[in-house]
């Protein structure tokens, strides 16, 4: 057996590991509460589905113009976010399966980008670092006034809490590196130092492609200041716009609540995701967090269960979509630069 097939072998066994994993959490979720109960309180929101995926929808768009502000030798315009939302949906699919810290479509993102637009993968793997920092930037704001709806709340456990405060903390930091290995290219200088060892002359050539990343790095924290901030606000809204979806669902099933309990369920179901990235879509692990938050908030772990259905099955129409959007990629043999969208 080569060692390519071996490793490859490894990585579907680590796959199926994960999604095993995610599986049998929601089913232990599952048989903790009542499915008809579950199905009734599902069943009420009807049309309300619709408000549901139009919100997320607006969200996407927000997200993959956020992303085209980093592409600063590309022209803002409508054609442009067109093509960078049709490159967002062929990619995100991968990312929602593939356990990969969500990163799994980012190649695919650049392949397309190249391939059918002729966008230099320099560029393009520079934006989408860029794209996911910021992102996690905003996350990182959304989720401190969640945390702090968390504290004000006296029905949630203190425990729940206490892991709350230390997965903000974690992903805080994670994220704070994560910026200055970018502004103060770390990478090359690290890359640079190794390359001068008798073991490591044969990355010259890798060097320079990090390099040149990094370039655009520090050029776009310099002298986009604009830019940057620009997508930051976008990326902070983005990630507001699922509380609108938390609260207009809880109005359609019948059980209003407040825009701040809204925050806190949302900033927690968020923070669940990041911290369960190896877990293809977090599968189980959302589940769990909807119905330990939604206990502690309406008392109903049912609903939140129900909740998490509904987002589920958003979920699955936008992959969908967002698969059907891949394939005419696929079908497409020439790359359309000077074609229309």
């Amino acid at each position: 057996m080569s060692d390519e097939y071996e490793k490859a072998f490894d990585l579907r066994y680590l796959k199926f590991i994960y999604l095993l994993t995610g599986i049998v959490l929601l089913l232990v979720v599952l048989s903790s509460v009542s499915l008809s109960e579950v199905w009734s309180h599902a069943r009420q929101i009807g049309w309300g589905i619709a408000v549901v995926f139009g919100l997320f929808m607006v969200a996407f768009v927000l997200d993959a113009y956020s992303w085209q502000l980093t592409l600063t030798t590309l022209p803002m315009n409508l054609t442009w976010l067109y093509r960078m939302w049709k490159v967002r949906m062929a990619g995100e699919v991968f990312n929602m399966v593939v356990p990969a810290a969500t990163m799994g479509g980012e190649p695919l993102k650049a392949m397309l980008l190249k391939t059918h637009y002729g966008v230099d993968y320099h560029e393009s793997i520079a934006s989408l670092v860029l794209a996911r920092t910021i992102n996690l930037i905003g996350l990182i704001l959304f989720l401190v006034v969640g945390f702090y709806f968390m504290l004000s709340n006296e029905d949630v456990p203190v425990s729940t809490k206490v892991m709350a405060g230390v997965g903000l903390a974690v992903l805080t930091v994670a994220t704070g590196l994560f910026f200055c290995v970018q502004r103060w290219q770390w990478f090359s200088i690290a890359g640079t130092r190794i390359s001068q060892w008798k073991i490591g002359t044969f990355l010259a050539q890798a060097l320079e492609h990090i390099k040149a990343v990094d370039q655009r790095f520090v050029r776009f924290y310099s002298r986009h200041g604009k830019r940057l901030a620009g997508a930051t606000a976008l990326a902070l809204f983005n990630w507001i716009i699922g509380i609108f979806e938390i609260y207009y669902t809880m109005i359609f099933l019948g059980h209003p609540i407040s825009l701040s309990e809204a925050w806190m369920i949302e900033a927690t179901a968020q923070l669940v995701r990041a911290g369960t990235f190896l877990i293809p879509a977090s599968i189980g692990a959302q589940e769990g967090a909807f119905m330990l938050i939604y206990t502690a908030v309406t008392g109903s772990p049912e609903l939140g269960i129900a909740v998490a259905m509904t987002r589920r099955f958003r979920e699955i129409l936008w992959l969908t979509w967002g698969a059907l959007v891949g394939l005419r990629f696929s079908m497409r043999s020439k790359p359309s630069t000077l074609a229309g969208p």
